[in-house]
């Protein structure tokens, strides 16, 4: 798994990075002398890059149907016929507002800083259906001034481009493709019933096997059994886990939360995070905590579990985003109102609620 942050360009670019400042420079006069209320977005270097499909910021159900149904002409119509409808907010909704929150405290912190979260909306849909996506951000005041539609082609090299540090949507092999590109991503899910979240915090939740850290620790748990990995966790305690694919974006997460604590703003801090594991507490959980303080990484809260379910926890933190490599575990969460994002990461995907899926089950 590869780090995305920070960014230095090798030497062998140095040329081209010059230029890139000149350019950069360039646009920034050139924002800076036009009479607008937006902020100008942030140099991809600086920022915490955050990418969203057009089907997790928006509920695009039906329009996805008309898709499937009827071909990919009858859907472009449809969408140039209703352009002037906005589309209904979908499940990336409130953390994208969230995260429009936590800018606009930077920016009162430090006017100049380019330190902030960048949202890209990343989408394969045709061009001739931007306007009714635009249309829908302008609606809702979103700051999201990056677009790139694909046309159906793949994002990859896009994220890349972008520098990305998450990215979000409802296609798995998109997701997968991105992980093992080494770019933080997962597959997002709408709840089944909305709760009321926090409009002045930013609250992240992470499952910690599979997700923060690689699956190593599940490997011996699917393989060998509890008794086995607790002797394991014991043993090697002191040995910090291998990162898993949402390390990095817990980094950038924290990185943006020392920002704020550097103005004495600690209890007032827009971001909180939240560690939410099935690991028992004192059987194997100081490897976990010990790991992440190897890492120079903090945690705001970290619930150990022993295995109970995840939902109840979840309701009372009422994050903006959970994400968890199993099944399951997202729908319990979704069932009780949380909005989860799936990591289709490590041994846990050839599991259902800790029993092997056949592998013709798994193909389908």
């Amino acid at each position: 798994m590869s780090e995305i942050k920070p960014k230095e360009a090798p030497a062998a670019d140095k040329k081209e990075a010059a230029t890139e400042e000149k350019d950069w420079a360039a646009a920034k006069a050139h924002f800076e002398n036009l009479k607008s209320t937006k902020p100008r977005p942030p140099k991809p270097k600086y920022a915490v890059t955050i990418a969203v499909s057009s089907r997790t910021l928006f509920d695009m159900v039906a329009e996805r149907k008309i898709f499937e149904e009827e071909g990919l002409e009858k859907y472009v119509q449809h969408q140039q016929e209703h352009e002037n409808e906005p589309l209904k907010p979908g499940p990336a909704f409130p953390f994208v507002k969230a995260l429009m929150t936590v800018n606009e405290r930077l920016r009162n912190l430090y006017p100049d800083s380019e330190e902030l979260f960048d949202i890209v909306l990343m989408t394969n849909n045709h061009a001739q259906v931007g306007v009714r996506l635009m249309n829908s951000i302008n609606h809702y005041d979103l700051t999201i001034e990056r677009f790139c539609m694909t046309g159906g082609q793949s994002p990859i090299e896009y994220l890349k481009a972008y520098m990305t540090n998450l990215y979000l949507s409802k296609d798995s092999k998109k997701v997968q493709e991105a992980i093992e590109e080494g770019i933080a991503a997962a597959i997002m899910f709408k709840p089944d019933v909305e709760t009321q979240l926090s409009e002045t915090q930013l609250r992240v939740a992470f499952d910690g096997d599979a997700v923060l850290f690689s699956d190593e620790s599940e490997i011996i748990v699917k393989q060998h059994g509890l008794d086995t990995f607790f002797e394991h966790e014991k043993q090697y305690e002191n040995k910090p886990l291998a990162q898993g694919p949402l390390k990095c974006f817990l980094e950038a997460l924290g990185k943006l939360q020392k920002k704020f604590y550097a103005k004495n703003e600690r209890l007032n801090c827009p971001i909180r995070t939240f560690l939410v594991t099935a690991r028992s507490a004192a059987s194997s959980g100081a490897r976990v905590l010990k790991t992440l303080r190897s890492w120079g990484l903090e945690i705001d809260e970290a619930l150990f579990l022993a295995g109970a379910p995840k939902g109840p926890l979840l309701l009372k933190i009422r994050p903006h985003i959970f994400f968890d490599d199993q099944m399951f575990h997202i729908e319990g969460a979704k069932e009780m109102g949380t909005i989860a994002a799936h990591v289709p990461y490590g041994i846990g995907q050839k599991y259902n609620k800790g029993k092997l899926i056949e592998p013709e089950k798994q193909q389908k």
